[in-house]
């Protein structure tokens, strides 16, 4: 984790990281998306795409890397580059009914189009693409969160990357 400084303000001691007023930060990790955030207490924390559920799960031990060791096969992301690698990805991994899937088809209908008639994107198709992927990841989010509140899945998918999607219970 990240050193951090510790100072008290009115009988309590507050931690404070040096790197809060630079979070979240997100990267590119090894073809994944990673998102850094703070914690309660001060420290860091680390969430990972996972393509065999969908999820962006936590998993801190990768920060240090993230951090200290740039390269190739990782890069920093500003947020919209990141909602939209997270959603590439997981629109080539994950396959379902529904409506997060019917918007995967419309983006790639937009491809298909400009491919069919030998073109490039236009602008206008570029701000549709990633408004489109802005609103599947947002999708995707309260998904999971009804998930975890015990709710019922309101759709099933399946991972290309073998097993289930299905979430153990």
């Amino acid at each position: 984790m990240t050193r951090t400084a510790a100072k008290t303000t009115k009988g309590k001691t507050v931690t404070e990281n040096p790197l809060a007023a630079e979070l979240p930060m997100f990267f590119r990790y090894y073809g994944l998306t990673y998102r850094v955030d703070g914690t309660p207490d001060g420290g860091l924390t680390g969430h990972l795409l996972n393509l065999r559920t969908g999820r962006i799960e936590e998993d801190a031990s990768h920060i240090q890397e993230v951090l200290f060791a740039m390269g190739e096969d990782i890069t920093v992301l500003d947020e919209a580059r990141y909602v939209e690698l997270t959603e590439i990805k997981r629109s080539r991994a994950l396959r379902g009914e529904g409506p997060i899937f019917a918007l995967y088809d419309a983006v790639q209908a937009v491809y298909d189009k400009a491919k069919e008639e030998s073109r490039r994107l236009e602008p206008e198709e570029h701000a549709l693409i990633r408004t489109m992927r802005a609103r599947t990841f947002g999708l995707w989010e309260q998904e999971f969160a009804r998930r975890d509140a015990g709710e019922a899945p309101t759709f099933e998918f399946d991972s290309l990357l073998g097993g289930t999607a299905a979430e153990p219970s």
